[in-house]
């Protein structure tokens, strides 16, 4: 496979790619602008900031994976990539302990006010009286907006901490999730307002998306208790950054934030934020995964979608459908010959059914196969009878279900 590397990723990434049979690119330079000047004779693009825009496919001849080295695609014009048949994976996870050790650290830089502290030594005043004014944690009850895999990281640390925690109900059942937050002793509230107006700390873990973008706002933090701490190590857009400033001008809450909603695309600019300069603000530059730890187990995560993806299995591909969408699956027992699967799609699509998933395994010994297949439209006995009658054919069956989008 021919690799486009587009930013900076650990020497061994590409040494590893290369030993794998890849030939590599690096070419750090791009930006979303360029980016699809370069796409062209290229088999699997790599990114972890870069924005890849609908340009990017349109001008593409062999892209058939992206690769985000990282857990989120919003710089990634997934629909455009699916519209056009490459898959957008992630690498989730790997940056968990990075993210949650640093919301960690701006929690007690907030509390304990740790960056004016420095300022203060560094600009040769000494005011212990004015900075021996502090909460403290032990006993404080944090929210927490997304039990993701970062989310529980943060409940594990802050747990030995002392900090009470709560989260919000679900609106699906994930049962590890579950199990891992009452081995933790997390609170699950019914609501996200009724949350809130327990908590003395909310600590932000959810994606960049419609359904997400400004959940912070007036009304989420006049929820919150007088004095409480906002921590959002996650996404920018995730805050009304209107909302919020109100909210530290006023005296009413205090922040720790890794992210922006409008902060440079670039790793150095010059950028002025209001927010991030304000004086109840303990800012960093949106550095949550980037531990030289997190950064290695990440890069061997893209290496493996990379393999994979060699081999025909698409991991953790982010702008597939669901498995099921079409409303029969057929199930197709064979002789493992050629001709017997061209066959049966030609009685499919002379019927006008499209397949929307389809798999074929193989039985031991390698005489026979069974394929499943999920078509759109209804399924005759007529058909059936179709499909089974070469001698080729061992068994067919057919089973109606509700396709998920």
């Amino acid at each position: 496979m021919d690799v486009l590397v587009a930013d900076a990723l650990p020497e061994t990434t590409v040494a590893t790619l290369e030993e794998h049979g890849h030939t590599c690119e690096v070419d750090i330079s791009l930006g979303a602008d360029d980016l699809a000047a370069s796409i062209p004779g290229v088999d699997v693009l790599v990114v972890r900031s870069t924005k890849v825009g609908a340009g990017v496919f349109e001008a593409a001849d062999r892209l058939g994976l992206v690769v985000r080295a990282g857990a989120g695609t919003n710089t990634i014009d997934t629909a455009a990539a699916a519209a056009r048949g490459v898959l957008v994976a992630n690498v989730p996870g790997q940056n968990s302990a990075a993210v949650a050790e640093l919301t960690m650290g701006l929690l007690i830089a907030v509390d304990r006010r740790i960056a004016d502290n420095v300022a203060d030594l560094r600009a040769g005043r000494w005011d212990k009286s004015g900075y021996s004014k502090a909460s403290g944690l032990l006993g404080s009850t944090m929210g927490i907006v997304g039990l993701g895999s970062i989310g529980l990281c943060v409940a594990e640390r802050a747990r030995s901490f002392g900090i009470n925690l709560l989260a919000v109900q679900s609106a699906r059942r994930r049962p590890h999730v579950e199990a891992r937050a009452a081995d933790l002793g997390i609170t699950i509230c019914p609501s996200l307002p009724e949350m809130l107006a327990s908590c003395d700390i909310v600590s932000l873990h959810v994606p960049a998306a419609p359904e997400t973008r400004h959940l912070v706002d007036r009304d989420f933090l006049a929820h919150l208790r007088p004095g409480a701490i906002l921590l959002n190590t996650s996404r920018g857009d995730v805050v009304d950054e209107s909302a919020l400033l109100e909210a530290l001008d006023a005296g009413r809450v205090r922040a720790g934030l890794d992210v922006y909603a409008h902060e440079p695309g670039s790793g150095k600019a010059e950028w002025s934020s209001v927010l991030a300069a304000h004086p109840r603000v303990v800012g960093t530059h949106h550095i949550g995964a980037s531990t030289e730890q997190a950064q290695l187990a990440t890069a061997a995560g893209v290496v493996e979608i990379v393999d994979a993806f060699v081999a025909g299995e698409a991991r953790n591909c982010v702008n597939l459908a669901p498995d099921r969408l079409g409303s029969v699956t057929l199930t197709v027992r064979h002789l493992d010959r050629p001709g017997v699967l061209a066959r049966i799609l030609d009685v499919l699509s002379a019927a006008r059914l499209n397949v929307e998933h389809m798999e074929n395994r193989v039985f031991r010994g390698g005489d026979a196969a069974v394929v499943s297949i999920d078509v759109s439209g209804p399924v005759s006995d007529d058909l059936l009878e179709q499909i089974g009658s070469g001698s080729e054919v061992l068994g067919v069956s057919a089973a109606q279900f509700a396709g998920t989008e």
